[in-house]
């Protein structure tokens, strides 16, 4: 019982100890160390030294109604789904330059799908429509690269199909131009040239789901961010690429995207 006794009073004496009488080496809480460093993604800022932390980037599917009937869907009634691509799936391309693009393993169909990207600088749950633009920070040009055999095949198998969209470099874009240098991208034309040879070609207009739209639909079932990218959907006539193909991306009134498609490696 002593030796209990002692024990108490001594714990007793260690937590009358307030912090102002505690070295402050003592009063500062250690942080939790990771095991190792890993590579925030990054998009470069049109006119800023800063750049754009991504965190999440969400795809909507068969935007277009030409798309979508040569998917196979009838864009009449189908309400918006999304998908997602991980936030190191992003390949930056400067402007004025050619990126080099791997073509990726496990496939021999790989499609092009040259898309608007938006980019949030705020976020939240349930946005209205009628304010959802104000979380916009701004837009780029930007590139959904598709497996799209193993995209088809895990459907036709009734299984997910992130194998076809979710996978490394298979989100190209270019820098970032903030809405006080551009405005917002509502109308404007998108095309798309495989080796000087027009491949996509249509307006933003006829988008059958806005960005506002897009938003508002997503903070429905997420809660938006800042650092979340959408990739807002691609016109008709998606097709293959192989290696040594160059792809050249226009919006207007952004700059051009362009990537050569490379050897795949191994």
């Amino acid at each position: 019982m002593r030796t209990l006794d002692r024990r108490t009073a001594l714990a007793a004496a260690a937590g009358s100890l307030t912090a102002a009488a505690m070295p402050a080496a003592a009063q500062t809480t250690a942080l939790p160390k990771t095991l190792f460093p890993v590579a925030q993604s990054v998009v470069p800022v049109v006119g800023s030294d800063q750049v754009f932390p991504v965190r999440r980037i969400y795809c909507i599917g068969r935007n277009y109604a030409a798309h979508a009937r040569e998917m196979g869907s009838d864009p009449t009634r189908e309400p918006p789904f999304f998908f997602q691509k991980p936030a190191d799936a992003v390949q930056v391309v400067p402007v004025g330059t050619v990126g080099d693009h791997p073509y990726p393993t496990l496939t021999k169909n790989y499609h092009y799908e040259l898309e608007l990207v938006a980019v949030l600088k705020t976020g939240g749950r349930r946005i209205a429509k009628e304010r959802a633009l104000d979380h916009v920070y701004g837009y780029a040009v930007g590139l959904d690269m598709t497996r799209r055999d193993l995209q088809r095949g895990m459907g036709d198998q009734k299984k997910p199909w992130e194998i076809g969209k979710s996978f490394d470099h298979s989100a190209p874009i270019g820098p970032i131009h903030p809405v006080e240098a551009v405005g917002h991208l509502a109308k404007g034309r998108i095309q798309l040239q495989v080796n000087g040879q027009v491949k996509q070609d249509s307006d933003l207009s006829n988008m059958i789901w806005s960005v506002a739209e897009q938003i508002a639909n997503l903070s429905e079932a997420f809660e938006l961010k800042p650092g979340d990218i959408i990739y807002s959907g691609t016109p008709e006539n998606v097709g293959p690429v192989v290696p040594g193909d160059v792809l050249l991306g226009r919006i207007e009134g952004l700059p051009d995207l362009s990537i050569r498609i490379l050897e795949q490696a191994g």
